[in-house]
């Protein structure tokens, strides 16, 4: 597995998400992932999966050392009464006595990046988490909270795939020394439906969906994989035995569009980087 590093993190460059997994698809698919060779696992508390996750890691007899667990605090918990309560809670859940990444899930409307911060760096300094980032951050609010932390922001998780590759944001991470971890890389399902991607992949032996997975490790971004379906989970890892071409990249590069994002809950996004 190849790894990404930022601030003394060490990542490995694709992770499985449990976004949208109900606890008995968590269940049932985690061990078939560590089968497969994955140990980087995502979860969030808004995703009410985080117990089902941490049992399936102990029922598959997963080492806590060889794991990368990410998980993340919700907005509603943005308070000196919530937050670190809230982060112990999902310790509970996860089974551990500390994640690896805790993120700020996102930056929302009501709470001042400065005070997400804070909190943030408290239950660092407790020992709750390794590795503190930020998600769903624009440039603006990730300059200010790496300005304002008194420990590495590592990474920004944002969307990405090849209709909106996000270069500015991916430029003003990489001047301050983040990693990208993008999510919704298949665009939710549109990726592995494009005609160009699956006819890059034929070249390859491979489907659009790992083209896709590819086309962001290949441009050393940190890349969330997902499936509920464990028959797809050695598809979805099956991506280091390969790479694209410049051709390939130059193709790919044509797909971004204005409209290509997503992802924008209002209340919670920020005002988007052009």
């Amino acid at each position: 597995m190849l790894t990404v590093t930022a601030h003394g993190a060490t990542i490995p460059a694709l992770g499985f998400g449990v976004f949208r997994m109900s606890d008995a698809e968590v269940e049932r698919v985690i061990p078939v992932a560590l089968e497969a060779g994955f140990r980087h696992f995502d979860t969030a508390q808004i995703y009410q999966n985080e117990e089902a996750l941490g049992q399936a890691l102990q029922a598959a007899g997963a080492r806590r050392d060889e794991l990368f667990l990410t998980t993340k605090v919700w907005v509603d918990n943005y308070s000196k009464e919530k937050f670190a309560a809230s982060v112990d809670e999902s310790l509970d859940k996860l089974k551990t006595d500390r994640v690896d990444l805790l993120l700020l899930h996102w930056p929302g409307n009501k709470v001042p990046v400065a005070d997400q911060i804070e909190m943030l760096n408290t239950v660092k300094a407790a020992g709750k988490t390794r590795f503190v980032g930020v998600s769903n951050q624009n440039i603006a609010q990730m300059r200010e909270s790496v300005r304002l932390s008194s420990t590495p922001i590592v990474t920004n998780q944002i969307e990405i795939h090849p209709y909106l590759p996000q270069h500015a944001l991916v430029a003003a991470a990489k001047a301050n020394g983040l990693a990208i971890t993008a999510y919704y890389g298949m665009a939710d399902g549109a990726v592995p439906k494009d005609p160009v991607l699956q006819q890059i992949g034929t070249k390859y032996g491979k489907s659009a969906a790992q083209v896709g997975l590819r086309w962001l490790i290949q441009q050393g971004h940190i890349a969330l994989s997902k499936t509920a379906n464990p028959e797809r989970v050695k598809e979805n890892i099956a991506i280091f035995d390969f790479n694209l071409d410049e051709a390939d990249m130059a193709a790919i590069a044509a797909f971004a569009r204005p409209d290509g994002r997503i992802v924008s809950p209002p209340g919670l996004a920020p005002e988007w980087d052009a």
